[in-house]
């Protein structure tokens, strides 16, 4: 990869360009409830942005109304087509409204992050301008805020939650930190009130580590297989320490592999269910396959879970966002093809994929940033063991306490929903929710105390 810009090069490029191309290559629908369009975030490099107001906003003025920048895991998967149309936007992937949209809490920002990921793209298909660390990524992403918020004094006065999910994850807690950086230096005009970590992949040895024994309590696994992914997954450990993170990915992949040849295809999106694509079912058939990093997460990733809600409509979820959604956003380039996720950008990534940013975590909890961290109860690939393991190697100065606070149970009596749905911890600015019943994407299978969550992090005015 070129050597990236200099630091003056991106704060002069911030400043002085890149607002004056998100409005030239913005748009949005008559009534102003919806604005969309392209920050070019270096040379070449175009970032996608889509904007929701909601209609639920409270505009008395006494009490602002949060924006919620919602950022995909992969890296490489498309948060304006899969957290927009899957998750948490206005609309299902039916285009029918979503009763537990997280737009009746706030207004929401799907980005497409990094560039190369869905609408988001690099002139000529250069490889070269790909990101290849989260730093890299979180200074596009920090440079896009600088461009939407420059003269924008609605969004000035709404306090900006990061929320993420997986890979997300580390996105939010390295372009938090840089956005921390811009605000101080005047460059964004934005007040960072928060950010919530979903099954986030901040510590990969973590959940590396949590996967054979948790398989093995769940019946997934039996002695030998929790036996070979212990093996695995020491070497993976022996690697990161040594900060081999090239060769810890490629061993990542091989523990992948063991999983579905020992568990006879477990989903890593939820440890109850069966992933049932034809790469993990010839995988556990042939159980010495290896398959590449970026084959096995482009077929068994988001991809996957795209193709099975999305299977009976004719051209898939990609035909849906190709034409559809292609044609009303009306400014993106003709020969663009959206993609749920993009391999390229996983393989660019593949440097940083196995490091850890627990280190950011706790910057952003001594700098009194509000952390919120929530997991869903079935996740296998970001584990809630691995979760709260390396949440306890936090050097925060509240962690004890943290630990030693009780937990609040959460109750839902919509939907069939009863009893008991979530648990929340929270000591001074950290919050924990675990989430029951859901897997890998908290709001897809558990949207309720989802909901609640957001209303609590955000302070979301009430109707």
């Amino acid at each position: 990869m070129a050597p990236g810009p200099s630091v003056a090069l991106l704060l002069l490029f911030c400043a002085a360009v890149a607002f004056s191309l998100a409005v030239a290559d913005a748009a949005g629908t008559p009534d102003g409830s919806e604005e969309w369009g392209y920050v070019q975030v270096r040379p070449k490099a175009h970032m996608f942005w889509w904007l929701y107001h909601s209609p639920q906003r409270v505009d008395n003025g006494r009490t602002p109304w949060p924006t919620v920048l919602w950022l995909q895991g992969g890296p490489g998967a498309s948060g304006v087509g899969y957290g927009n149309f899957m998750e948490i936007g206005p609309l299902d992937d039916d285009l029918k409204p979503r009763a537990t949209t997280w737009l009746a809490k706030a207004d929401l920002l799907f980005v497409d992050n990094p560039v190369g990921t869905g609408f988001s793209y690099v002139e000529g298909g250069d490889k070269s301008l790909m990101v290849r660390t989260d730093a890299e990524a979180a200074r596009d992403l920090t440079t896009l805020l600088c461009a939407l918020y420059r003269d924008n004094p609605r969004l000035r006065a709404s306090p900006l939650y990061i929320v993420a999910e997986s890979y997300g994850g580390k996105f939010a807690v390295t372009t938090a930190l840089a956005a921390l950086r811009a605000i101080d230096q005047g460059r964004l005009r934005a007040n960072l009130a928060g950010l919530a970590l979903g099954d986030s992949w901040i510590s990969p040895l973590d959940f590396v580590l949590s996967w054979g024994p948790l398989l093995y309590q769940v019946s997934r696994v039996d002695e030998k297989g929790l036996q070979q992914c212990n093996s695995v997954s020491a070497k993976i450990k022996d690697q990161v320490e040594k900060k081999q993170f090239t060769d810890a990915e490629a061993s990542w992949s091989e523990l992948e592999n063991v999983v579905i040849a020992n568990s006879n295809s477990v989903d890593f999106y939820n440890f109850l269910k069966d992933d049932a694509s034809e790469d993990a079912v010839s995988t556990a058939a042939a159980q010495r396959q290896r398959s590449t990093l970026s084959s096995f997460r482009r077929k068994n990733g988001y991809s996957g879970y795209l193709e099975s809600m999305a299977s009976a409509r004719e051209g898939g979820f990609d035909g849906l966002m190709n034409t559809v959604i292609k044609k009303k956003l009306g400014i993106i380039p003709k020969d663009l093809s959206w993609g749920e996720q993009s391999g390229d950008v996983f393989d660019a990534m593949a440097g940083d994929f196995m490091k850890p940013r627990i280190q950011e975590v706790d910057q952003l909890l001594k700098l009194g940033v509000n952390v919120t961290i929530y997991n869903g109860q079935l996740d296998l690939i970001c584990a809630t063991k691995g979760t709260m393991d390396w949440v306890q190697k936090l050097k925060w100065d509240g962690l004890k306490n943290f630990i030693n606070s009780p937990r609040t149970p959460i109750y839902c009596s919509k939907e069939g929903q009863s009893g008991t749905q979530a648990f929340v911890k929270s000591y001074k600015n950290l919050k924990f929710y675990w989430i029951l019943g859901a897997g890998h994407m908290v709001p897809i299978d558990n949207p309720c105390p989802a909901l609640k969550m957001l209303a609590d992090i955000t302070r979301s005015p009430a109707k």
